[in-house]
């Protein structure tokens, strides 16, 4: 997703404006170098192109409002010191992130002609915006310039912040299916998630079935979808009733999002496939995922939630994981593991399609063809969960290093050895807290941006896994 920023240039009268033109010309060159997008006012909107009194604040206030929806977050830059009083008028109603950058002093430049004193203007700045409740976010350094090579991570981070906050802002689930009665461990509250702008659409299992049988067998949209599935993954193993299903299933599924504009759903994937279609949906998942639109098994909405926002993250696919096995002899190792929905953009390689051994354990021979096996590739990733609990959002994430450890022969599924730092002490907290066996990750060093876009703007419950 192309991210883009609006630029906002505070001034302060009796500090140098020479300052703000150089300053205009290097963040927007220095941002769309790195590859966003920017939305600068008109320079001759207020004085100097930047924004000093209350009066030149509205003036931007306007600007912004009449460019609605073509901005994802503000940065307010100061060349100078700023004012705080146009700054706070300026995006009091913004409705973005706004990102806080202030230029360095230089000591060959301390003279009154060239000064900047943005240190302690960004303080005036952060303490007025408090007052009026405006939440902002600040980099590594309280004063940077944008060719600061900590300027590049940090925007990274802020790009990321403001693509959760979009997506999460308003948001619809498709909860598709009843939860599983086992599964008391995937409970959640609509009327909490709603507080928080996420709408969950429900749907029933039978409308599910319903749109599987009105799809017929010579459809151009079910033979489109057969195709896709065979060039996704290996197919070689499946009967080709049992890919006929699983198409029906995508097709369906894909019917629900159009319809109802969702952005993300969970899925029940057992047993009424199992018993009715005699498949295991875990492939369509997968191959939704690879589409980058997050989708969860087991009927789990909290980690729907957590994929999404992970997903805005990175830019990347996210999947929805058991914290399934201790990983022998180190235990800052574990198995993070699911049947087959993981996405294929985050596997060493092409899947490949079978029964579900479980399912075929407890329900008998070729009833649930559909798990997507194979292994998850090495490289960071930022993992996180969603619980709701006494009329409140909570989250925790975290970062670890997916590895090429082995996981022993025979071993089913799609899954890999996970390194986290201190995971001992993080699974203790995360079953404190009443968190369920499920995990979402995504590609990826994140664990700063979820934090800082589910806390200071959307208002989640961080819970804090650290300690």
């Amino acid at each position: 997703m192309k991210t883009t920023f609006a630029l906002f240039f505070g001034n302060r009268g009796f500090f140098p404006e020479t300052l703000i033109d150089a300053a205009r010309n290097e963040l927007k060159t220095r941002l769309e170098s790195l590859g966003f997008d920017t939305l600068l006012q008109p320079n001759d909107l207020t004085r100097y192109g930047a924004v000093e009194t209350a009066a030149e604040g509205r003036a931007y206030a306007k600007f912004l409002a009449e460019h609605r929806g073509e901005y994802d977050g503000v940065i307010l830059c100061l060349p100078n010191f700023g004012d705080e009083n146009g700054a706070s008028e300026a995006l009091r109603d913004a409705g973005v992130p706004i990102f806080i950058l202030a230029y360095p002093d230089e000591l060959d430049k301390m003279d009154f002609a060239h000064r900047r004193d943005a240190f302690c203007g960004k303080f005036s700045i952060m303490d007025v915006f408090t007052q009026f409740g405006i939440p902002f976010s600040v980099g590594s350094k309280h004063t940077m310039s944008p060719n600061d090579p900590a300027f590049v991570e940090d925007i990274r981070q802020f790009g990321a912040v403001c693509r959760i906050v979009k997506k999460m802002k308003r948001c619809r689930i498709g909860a598709i299916g009843a939860r599983p009665t086992l599964f008391k461990t995937i409970r959640f509250d609509e009327v909490t998630l709603q507080k928080y702008n996420i709408t969950t659409e429900v749907f029933d299992n039978s409308d599910l079935l319903v749109k599987m049988a009105n799809i017929a067998d010579d459809s151009a949209e079910l033979l489109k979808k057969i195709e896709v599935f065979k060039n996704y993954t290996d197919f070689s193993k499946v009967p080709a009733e049992s890919l006929m299903q699983l198409a029906k299933v995508s097709v369906a599924v894909d019917q629900f999002i159009a319809e109802n504009e969702l952005d993300a759903i969970a899925l029940r994937c057992w047993s009424d496939l199992q018993l009715t279609a005699k498949i295991a949906p875990c492939v369509v998942l997968s191959e939704l995922n690879d589409r980058n639109f997050p989708a969860a098994c087991e009927l789990d909405v909290g980690n729907a939630i957590t994929m999404l926002a992970l997903s805005a993250a990175s830019d990347e696919p996210a999947a929805c994981l058991d914290w399934n096995n201790n990983y022998p002899g180190d235990d800052n190792g574990c198995i993070l593991f699911h049947c087959g929905p993981v996405p294929q953009k985050l596997m060493t390689a092409k899947g490949e399609v079978i029964a579900h051994k479980m399912f075929a354990k407890t329900l008998g021979e070729n009833c649930s063809f559909g798990c997507n096996v194979g292994f998850i590739k090495p490289m960071d990733f930022t993992f996180a969960s969603t619980l709701t609990k006494n009329g409140k959002l909570y989250f925790y994430s975290g970062e670890g290093q997916f590895t090429d450890a082995p996981l022993g022969e025979g071993f089913f599924g799609c899954g890999a050895a996970a390194h986290i730092d201190n995971l001992q002490t993080k699974l203790k907290n995360i079953g404190y807290g009443g968190y369920r066996h499920h995990v979402s990750v995504t590609p990826g060093k994140w664990d700063g941006a979820i934090k800082e876009a589910l806390v200071r703007y959307c208002g989640y419950e961080l819970t804090d896994i650290e300690k």
